[in-house]
């Protein structure tokens, strides 16, 4: 391989025999190719409209050489990235004529043939232009690229444009895909997949449903006697639905820490950084879920009690209490196992703290009950326990001096507001 401007010497060629001349008789010469135009030397000008150096003559080079010339492209083309390598053919100069003819004839590298030329082939490289605004250690930090100008072609590849290097300080790749800010819509659909899509929640809702219908229907039927009045109709009607929140408590805990203790939490806070964004839509979602489910099923139990049980009928208020308010009251409870279980991260823990806030009232309040100095304690606890707030909206309490009506949803609400305020703060506090 030689240069363009250093002409290779010949070698001496060693003596021929008689067999060799005959094969250098039969083979064909090559043909005459025609001038090429002369190569550009390093560092001379660009010539534009026939002004500049003139043309020199090209040095004398051989038949079939391999050149490496590294040429500066004034201009980027369109469909060329920068720092590209070229590679082209170039036609051969003619063949200059033997001085004598017992010389050694030197055959060219050239494809003989049909549709072939004989040439040079020419490895060009053509050098990028410095990027404008590279970080040079010291020098100033990277700077923001440059809108094109309106108005302006834009070259190189319709999703790379020149220039495009992240070392330069320039914008890389960009998508084709269109690019949406994401809201708390997205975060909705996706927490309504996942909780929509396992088995936990198919299951333990069934449970719920059977429970609640079963539980009612068998004390439906016990108290069905004709001679026997029931006033009111549905007061009997929350034992089902207090069996039924020991499902929904695993449920609303089983929402968030199920992600912790598989490690699919890194992924949800991949998907969306917004901490406040996940958590919200994690409430929303079983929130609603839990109430449409629960209000179904507490409204088919009023309907088979007030339907087979003796006594007056139930007023509106008392058809909302027992179907829209336990509704509300249940799925407060879950909204509530949810923000225990974000907060502890353990479903284990979660589930036995809010079994404990169902029933440890209770349980302590008949230990309480043969004192009589802690008498009123044992009375405050069972009235603010949840089997005693479920009988409030049904309108059968414990004890006349609790409260009454809507109060104990009121009083849940409050408490579950706080504790998820804290669970707010808790996940904006610590990591995943």
């Amino acid at each position: 391989m030689t240069s363009p401007q250093q002409p290779q010497p010949q070698q001496p060629q060693p003596e021929r025999g008689p067999d060799d001349a005959a094969q250098a008789q039969q083979m064909p010469p090559a043909p005459p190719m025609p001038p090429t135009a002369p190569p550009q030397h390093r560092g001379a000008p660009p010539q534009a409209g026939g002004q500049g150096q003139p043309d020199q003559p090209a040095p004398a080079r051989e038949a079939g050489t391999m050149m490496l010339q590294a040429q500066q492209a004034p201009e980027q083309q369109p469909g060329q990235e920068q720092g590209t390598m070229m590679l082209q053919a170039q036609p051969m100069p003619q063949a200059q004529p033997q001085p004598a003819a017992d010389a050694p004839q030197v055959q060219p590298l050239a494809a003989h043939g049909p549709g072939k030329d004989a040439g040079t082939m020419m490895l060009q490289a053509q050098q990028a232009p410095p990027p404008q605004n590279a970080y040079a250690g010291g020098g100033a930090p990277h700077q923001a690229p440059q809108a094109p100008q309106q108005g302006q072609p834009q070259q190189g590849h319709p999703q790379q444009q020149p220039g495009a290097n992240w070392q330069g300080g320039h914008a890389g790749y960009v998508s084709p895909i269109p690019v949406r800010r994401t809201h708390l819509g997205h975060a909705l659909a996706s927490e309504w997949t996942k909780i929509r899509s396992v088995r936990s929640t198919l299951w333990t809702l069934g449970v719920f449903v059977l429970l609640v219908i079963g539980v009612d229907l068998l004390v439906t039927l016990a108290l069905s006697d004709p001679n026997r009045m029931v006033d009111p109709k549905l007061g009997f009607a929350f034992l089902g639905v207090l069996l039924g929140t020991l499902c929904i408590i695993p449920l609303g805990v089983l929402v968030i820490s199920s992600e912790y203790g598989t490690g699919m939490i890194r992924t949800t806070m991949t998907a969306c950084p917004s901490r406040a964004r996940v958590l919200t839509a994690k409430a929303i979602v079983f929130f609603g879920l839990a109430f449409v489910i629960t209000t179904v099923t507490t409204t088919l139990v009023a309907l088979l009690t007030s339907g087979m049980l003796y006594g007056p009928d139930p007023t509106t208020e008392q058809w909302l209490r027992g179907t829209v308010g336990a509704g509300l009251y249940v799925s407060m409870l879950g909204l509530l196992a949810m923000a225990v279980g974000s907060l502890l991260r353990h479903s284990a823990g979660a589930i036995s703290a809010m079994l404990g806030v169902v029933l440890l009232p209770m349980l302590l309040a008949v230990f309480m009950a043969g004192s009589e100095s802690l008498r009123k304690v044992s009375e405050a606890l069972i009235n603010y326990s949840v089997p005693n707030a479920l009988a409030t909206l049904y309108d059968n309490p414990f004890f006349e001096s609790g409260p009454e009506g809507w109060t104990p949803l009121w009083v849940l609400t409050g408490v579950t507001a706080v504790v998820l305020g804290g669970a707010f703060a808790a996940q904006q506090q610590r990591d995943v």
